[in-house]
């Protein structure tokens, strides 16, 4: 199975590199109209009243209105480039350097001039991740303009940066920041040498950085949903701080318009109303969320096979164990043992719990999310996070000793 084509966005291929994009430029893009005949992805309308506020909108920069498709994006401070400087930048799109494949085309790292932002020679300039979509008209149209339509005018610390774009006769491309660490998926599942297990102030760290993105999506002044929450979703740069990325199913905030129900994408994150009739709001991102958090906390994919069969889908097997204290160490990741306190550890279950409730009003906003969040961070000393054997009660310790002396009591006999 090859690699996600979002996973793929932050392979380090090379040495270190500059995570960070580049500054504006100066140049205007272009004008950009798509002819097509589904316009209902990207143009929605709807009330505020599903809409949180965000503590983080003062550090952000927000537009009055997202562009529907069609639209001239004079507003727009993203470059517009040619195909031939992305083939300059790419090699020529050459096959050694592709990052990955996914379901809308390839990704090609490529590098390019800091301040021009002109392609640049190899070794030199900053990289960047180019997106090629497929060429099937429009449906590579769609995502390119929900793409440009949402991060060509939202800024914000934990939204993966897009530099530009280029649409030329049947050719649509995407030049993105190149993310360094990759995604959270791969951190989380992928082993070997180059994937290290994430410390928990790592995995506290990463989850914060999604979920005051989401707050800032979700704020007054964004009205966005997201709708497309996943760990391959969630990219890290060299520091390790999350970036959302792939905005191709963004929307504008809406209660009453049925979006199209997008299961084969995101199977296994979709809240129960979504599946059901379709209608994606805020609180729906809320509960993906709680999903990308358990994954976080345990370290097993959403749906996993390859395990008993009670343990296939991770929500229905870990839920009945998130509140209470002891059964949550079944459903931890036993990488982190010895990492964090019983009582932390409790918190993040019981809002992880939260968000994964089936009833939309019972779960928290995202700014509650990030108040919950940033009161469990650990403090960083010198850059580094020091993950010492932190202190448990005796009978915790107790506890963990009986599992570990009798491996035969399997965590499905405590999490049914």
């Amino acid at each position: 199975m090859g690699i996600s084509i979002v996973s793929a966005m932050g392979v380090c291929l090379g040495g270190q590199v500059k995570a960070e994009g580049p500054k504006n430029s100066g140049l205007s893009s272009k004008s950009v109209i798509v002819n097509t005949e589904d316009h209902n992805i990207l143009c929605y309308k709807g009330s505020d009243d599903l809409i949180s506020s965000s503590s983080e909108v003062s550090a952000t920069s927000v537009p009055r209105t997202l562009p529907c498709e069609g639209e001239i994006l004079q507003s727009s401070n993203l470059k517009s480039f040619t195909l031939t400087e992305l083939q300059a930048a790419t090699r020529n799109f050459r096959v050694d350097i592709v990052l990955g494949d996914g379901d809308f085309g390839s990704v090609f790292k490529g590098r390019i001039d800091e301040h021009s932002l002109s392609a640049a020679k190899p070794g030199t300039g900053i990289a960047v991740a180019v997106k090629r979509l497929n060429q099937d008209g429009v449906k590579s149209h769609i995502e390119l303009m929900a793409e440009v339509n949402y991060l060509g005018q939202l800024t914000h610390p934990h939204l993966v940066k897009l530099i530009g774009y280029c649409l030329e006769d049947e050719n649509s491309l995407l030049v993105y920041e190149f993310m360094p660490r990759g995604s959270l998926e791969n951190h989380l599942f992928m082993r070997g040498s180059y994937f290290q297990p994430l410390s928990w102030s790592l995995r506290l760290k990463v989850a914060l950085g999604a979920a005051k993105c989401l707050a800032f999506l979700h704020s007054a002044e964004t009205k966005s949903i997201y709708q497309n929450l996943k760990t391959s979703n969630i990219l890290l740069d060299s520091n390790y701080n999350a970036k959302l990325f792939n905005f191709g199913l963004a929307k504008d905030g809406s209660t009453g318009d049925r979006s199209r129900v997008y299961t084969g994408q995101i199977y296994g994150y979709a809240a129960p109303e979504y599946l059901a009739t379709g209608n994606h709001t805020s609180k729906s991102d809320v509960y993906s969320f709680g999903v990308v958090m358990l994954e976080i906390l345990s370290g097993r994919r959403i749906v996993d096979k390859n395990r008993p069969l009670r343990q296939h889908n991770l929500v229905e097997w870990a839920k009945p164990c998130l509140s209470n204290k002891r059964k949550i160490l079944h459903v931890f990741d036993n990488r982190l043992e010895g990492q964090y306190e019983i009582e932390d550890a409790y918190k993040v279950a019981i809002l992880s719990l939260r968000c994964l409730s089936i009833e939309a009003k019972l779960r928290p906003n995202m700014d509650e999310v990030v108040t919950n969040l940033e009161q469990l961070q650990i403090p960083q000393v010198n850059g580094c996070n020091h993950n010492h054997l932190r202190r448990r009660s005796a009978d915790d310790v107790t506890h963990v000793r009986t599992v570990t002396v009798n491996p035969q009591r399997s965590a499905s006999v405590f999490c049914t």
